[in-house]
């Protein structure tokens, strides 16, 4: 028993030093730090290897088939041919739909919500309360060019696998068979009170036991979702969403406006090496030329929309409310006004919303745990519909159309006022959030539409990750290719008139996008540079990320800032699918980059 621990101390140690012995060169200098990461690397050994061995003693899913018997099914290019400029007697033509997921019987207890699975909420998230909406948005978009539609879905969820978006673009075409689409994009705001449509966030051990027996007899296993509710009901309000939205399209104009919102409304919580702070709101304003049809607003930006889901000591916050957390509050502000809305959410690896500075505006249950994302989603709500006017056009337009909410803001500023003369006042992050207020400028988007879409294959290194694929609980088409396993994601890059877009399948890391000090050697945890470029890098400064789109396969971490043995600062990468999959996403769209540009 000596020798044969002896033995695997040394198998440790010498995974140990190969997996190490570049960074020990890099980092020297620093031994306490090269101490440290050698620590972490044999931490990372030795969770991987035992995960790994537990992946060994569980047989390949049936399913899984060989890379090279991949097929491309139900995938859309985009605009095969790019404009440089509208089409002779272009115009935006756009539809929108609005449709719920939630089911009439979601409070029978068969229901779990997708997020959080801890000790707090007993490891088994039911849904228990409903205190907010979960919907799917559509927007169906043409330039009037002749080159196709391009529908965009989003989803009130944590996330929506290839494979129900595939599942769905099938029908859509069964039922739709007269429309030219150039793509059908669905993503999702990666709510954590939605009910789950990934499979991770459910009655978890039952059905992990009763597939790992049913892998060994080699028998059709369950999907980790609620089958009857995924592939049933939520596939029908999606495809007639769809529909709906084509059939709702109208000409009109565009317009783009972007602000730079104060960064505290953004929380980089537990990436510290990731130094990037995306904090824009870009919103596109579709407005009919029909003046009795309602305008449409898309608002993209980046925050996790975590903050109900999250079990609290108080019994009535238990993790147990359904809600589309800032999202929905957002939508109702917006809808109050006039307008259709549609939230595209942004790359979001690591960035929480920060609640600290919106605080106005609540009248029930200012205690409960959701109301902070009340607060968030309703503050967000104003900003979107005011980043062009000046203060003075806000209060008059806030005491004219949102009267209840002025006289509470007004009442709360009295209060704050008065305890901060009396020397009381413990609400020093208490603003007014257009105080100070700078317009930005909108800008008129030419009738310009090119999109183009891309597969890429990735290595699954993750071994957690590996054994979700093999028990069947996300629906994920895996394949294999000697000893490795890859899955098939999408990408994609798209122009609206001069305002360029990215859309990534998982939860991106900013440093991807905007540069920072991650893609370092000297700011990540290798000691080596990234050695790819970035989104601005490739396709211009200001491009605009919808991350978790046409997939959701967990973070996207650069390779050389990767380390699944660091809990604190990079937890991320015990839910990120590959090691490599950074670089295999920034390939992949330089060579979009590079075939768009021939």
């Amino acid at each position: 028993m000596k020798k044969l621990s002896r033995k695997l101390l040394c198998i440790v140690l010498a995974l140990t030093l190969a997996f190490t012995g570049p960074m020990l060169g890099a980092q020297a200098a620093d031994a306490k730090q090269t101490a440290t990461n050698v620590g972490v690397k044999a931490l990372e050994v030795l969770i991987t290897g035992l995960i790994g061995g537990i992946n060994l003693a569980v047989p390949d899913n049936k399913n899984f088939t060989k890379v090279s018997e991949h097929t491309t099914e139900n995938f859309y290019e985009g605009t095969t041919e790019f404009l440089s400029a509208p089409a002779e007697h272009a115009a935006w033509q756009l539809g929108y739909d609005k449709e719920t997921l939630i089911p009439d019987d979601v409070l029978n207890g068969e229901y779990y919500l997708g997020g959080f699975m801890t000790l707090d909420n007993g490891m088994v998230n039911r849904v228990e309360e409903i205190v907010g909406g979960m919907d799917v948005r559509t927007v169906a978009l043409s330039d009037g060019s002749g080159r196709g539609i391009t529908v965009f879905a989003n989803l009130d969820c944590i996330g929506f696998s290839n494979g129900d978006i595939k599942a769905i673009r099938a029908r859509v075409a069964e039922e739709l068979p007269d429309v030219d689409f150039n793509s059908i994009n669905i993503s999702s705001t990666h709510c954590h009170s939605c009910i789950d449509t990934q499979g991770l966030w459910t009655n978890l051990l039952p059905k992990l036991l009763r597939n790992l027996f049913k892998s060994y007899l080699r028998l059709d296993m369950e999907r980790g979702v609620k089958e009857d509710y995924v592939e049933g009901f939520l596939y029908d309000q999606v495809v007639a969403s769809i529909k709906k939205a084509v059939a709702d399209m109208t000409e009109g104009t565009m317009t783009l406006a972007v602000k730079t919102l104060n960064p505290d409304y953004f929380n980089n919580r537990n990436r510290k090496s990731a130094t990037a702070l995306i904090s824009d709101l870009t919103r596109l304003t579709f407005t009919p030329a029909d003046a009795s049809r309602r305008p449409t607003m898309l608002v993209n930006l980046a925050g996790h929309p975590d903050v109900t889901g999250l079990a609290t000591s108080d019994p009535q916050d238990n993790g147990r409310q359904l809600s589309g957390d800032f999202v929905t509050y957002m939508q109702d502000t917006i809808e109050a006004a006039g307008y259709n809305f549609m939230f595209l959410q942004g790359p979001i690896a690591g960035i929480y919303i920060g609640r600290g500075l919106t605080n106005d505006d609540i009248t029930e249950d200012p205690d409960r745990r959701y109301m902070q994302s009340v607060r968030y989603g309703r503050e967000m709500g104003k900003i979107a519909l005011y980043l062009t006017n000046t203060m003075e056009e806000i209060e008059a337009d806030y005491q004219e159309n949102f009267p209840d909410d002025w006289a509470k803001l007004q009442a709360d500023l009295a209060q704050h006022n008065a305890k901060v003369a009396a020397g009381e006042s413990k609400e020093e992050n208490y603003t007014l959030w257009y105080e100070g207020w700078t317009p930005v400028q909108a800008r008129t988007l030419d009738p310009l539409l090119n999109i183009r879409l891309a597969e890429i294959k990735l290595k699954v290194t993750n071994p957690l990750i590996k054994l979700v694929g093999k028990l069947n609980l996300a629906n994920y088409s895996v394949c294999k290719e000697g000893l490795g396993y890859y899955i098939f994601t999408e990408i994609g890059y798209m122009e609206l008139g001069d305002q360029h877009f990215v859309m990534t399948p998982g939860e991106v890391v900013q440093d991807l996008v905007a540069g920072g000090a991650s893609l370092t050697a000297a700011g990540s945890f290798s000691g080596k540079d990234f050695g790819k470029p970035t989104v601005y890098e490739l396709f211009g400064e200001g491009t605009v990320c919808i991350g978790l789109c046409n997939d959701a396969i967990g973070y996207i971490v650069p390779d050389n800032d990767f380390s699944m043995g660091i809990a604190d600062d990079h937890y991320q990468e015990l839910l990120s699918v590959s090691k490599t999959g950074a670089s295999t996403m920034m390939q992949g769209f330089a060579d979009l980059a590079e075939e768009i540009a021939e």
